[in-house]
């Protein structure tokens, strides 16, 4: 049998408050094959932020253990992040340079040489619609232009797994859409595994192989959208949001971010 790409036994991480220790995390018990599309969810407060910061070596685990695309969590952070790409909620592009002297600084960072990072620059601005505006300043890009060249950055070293955290907030339907296609896109010319953290159901119904519902910062359900429905969401014609009502007691986050055009 393949050997799973990620896989966790009772990770945890506990933060020590003014209060008092505070689980953020009780012990996430995970296996993620490759090149799966994993869709990460739960309520505000369940743990998925603290745990893909754990997985993507941002935070410390105070406990359990995880292997990383055969490198050991806590024993090789290096290895780990040289084997995968990570897109945040927030991005991080420079407003004051272009998109090409962003693509090829973060080339240069995963040590790739001048003219490499030149070419893998203009590579990935082509396989992400981003060719016509590789000489134009990021702070000039639009939303859904932001994002791409978000996902191109994380996409630089040819990760063997990408995790995205809430990568549509903000986008309008349109860009939505273009960000789902590239998704499936990256997955089914390279065999990319996704691991996805998102509030919109639709989002993780449409993109998702496997869902992975946490909440008290457990794992409380797992399965495909379609295995969730007919479980939980109590008729053939439920959806997710009722499915994950049902798993968590509580309905899913609306995101309230302003819509970027």
């Amino acid at each position: 049998m393949p050997t799973p790409i990620i896989t966790t036994a009772g990770l945890a991480r506990t933060f020590q408050t003014k209060r008092g220790p505070v689980e953020a995390v009780r012990g996430i018990d995970l296996t993620v094959e490759r090149g799966e599309i994993i869709g990460f969810l739960g309520p505000n407060g369940a743990g998925k932020t603290t745990t893909l910061r754990m997985l993507t070596t941002l935070l410390a685990p105070t406990g359990g253990s995880a292997t990383i695309a055969g490198r050991d969590l806590a024993r090789d952070p290096r290895g780990v992040r040289a084997r995968i790409g990570y897109v945040a909620q927030s991005g991080g592009v420079d407003p004051a340079v272009s998109v090409r002297e962003e693509l090829v600084t973060q080339g240069r960072l995963y040590r790739l040489g001048k003219d490499e990072a030149a070419t893998r620059a203009t590579e990935l601005a082509g396989q992400l619609g981003l060719e016509g505006l590789l000489d134009r300043k990021c702070a000039a890009l639009s939303g859904g232009q932001r994002r791409r060249l978000d996902l191109a950055m994380g996409l630089t070293h040819r990760p063997e797994i990408l995790f995205l955290d809430e990568p549509t907030t903000g986008l309008d339907p349109g860009s939505r859409a273009d960000l789902w296609h590239l998704v499936r896109t990256i997955r089914a010319e390279h065999g990319t595994t996704v691991f996805l953290t998102t509030h919109y159901l639709d989002e993780a119904d449409a993109l998702a192989d496997r869902l992975v519902v946490v909440d008290h910062g457990r794992v409380v359900a797992e399965g495909t959208p379609q295995s969730l429905k007919a479980e939980y969401a109590g008729s053939p014609g439920g959806t997710l949001q009722d499915a994950f009502l049902a798993i968590t007691g509580r309905s899913a986050p609306q995101d309230t971010t302003p819509v970027a055009v």
